[in-house]
């Protein structure tokens, strides 16, 4: 389980986040939405998580252990975070790129039961057809798919995605989701995603974090957090949640807040 206790980050004089607490404890087996504004600290707070921006102050404590102050070797061991721009791609194939994050948890040489995973998991992804090309040959998207199959291949037990739908179609959108929420259930795993559709995030995950103002303004399910009172404070709009012919939940927006217009 993850659970943030007064956690503060810094870049320099600036605080990003401040003091930031989670109500309970992340379960395994779920997938938690981040939400907010732009330059809000989701972004931040998800690479602190993974240990690529230092931690002023306060714990990460997963599983017992406190991320914060924990070694490289051990985060590794327990969290792989994907950022929302991947880097420069290297010529490598996409099967091979797949297998050396595999090999690279694993610590050994491709093995018949590596080269089967990652098989597997390109299937899985919708991109086997992928597997013999370049990366530097491929499009936003597809690299963001072949990104998040380097992660889940690791078999992480602390996922971190920062934006994975971003560069994505509609169809490849949901079937990503849909993807993550079967993986985390089956591996038990604890997953983070940094999402601005709230449409996904009301439908297809099981918990939300909103941050606000360098800190954490709501914390719960879904229903409970995505409101009209809290998207008129956190993204000064007026908008209402109202159900589709099908019975989901949809986020509806008028308009942006004013102070001519009560909340």
């Amino acid at each position: 389980m993850l659970q943030l206790r007064k956690l503060t980050v810094s870049y320099g004089p600036h605080t990003v986040i401040d003091g930031l607490s989670t109500a309970c404890a992340l379960r395994p087996g779920t997938v938690t939405a981040l939400l907010g504004p732009n330059g809000s600290g989701k972004s931040t707070l998800l690479k602190a998580i993974a240990g690529l921006v230092p931690v002023s102050a306060g714990e990460i404590l997963f599983n017992d252990a406190d991320l914060a102050r924990a070694g490289f070797a051990q985060r590794a061991s327990q969290a792989v975070y994907l950022p929302q721009s991947l880097p420069a791609a290297v010529h490598l194939r996409v099967f091979e790129s797949v297998l050396v994050a595999a090999n690279a948890t694993a610590i050994g040489r491709a093995t018949g039961d590596s080269i089967q995973a990652v098989q597997a998991l390109l299937e899985k992804l919708g991109i086997a057809h992928l597997a013999m090309r370049h990366l530097d040959s491929l499009s936003g998207g597809q690299k963001q798919l072949v990104g998040l199959a380097q992660a889940l291949v690791r078999q992480p037990r602390l996922l971190l995605l920062d934006e994975p739908l971003s560069a994505l179609d509609l169809n490849h959108q949901f079937h990503v989701i849909e993807l993550l929420r079967r993986e985390t259930r089956e591996r038990g795993l604890v997953t983070l995603i940094v999402l601005h559709d709230l449409g996904i995030a009301l439908r297809h995950t099981d918990h939300c974090l909103v941050l606000h103002d360098k800190t954490l303004m709501a914390d719960g399910s879904p229903q409970d957090v995505i409101t009209p009172a809290t998207l008129a404070t956190v993204y000064g709009v007026r908008a209402r949640i109202e159900a589709c012919s099908r019975g989901f939940p949809q986020v509806i927006v008028d308009g942006p807040q004013t102070a001519a217009t009560p909340a």
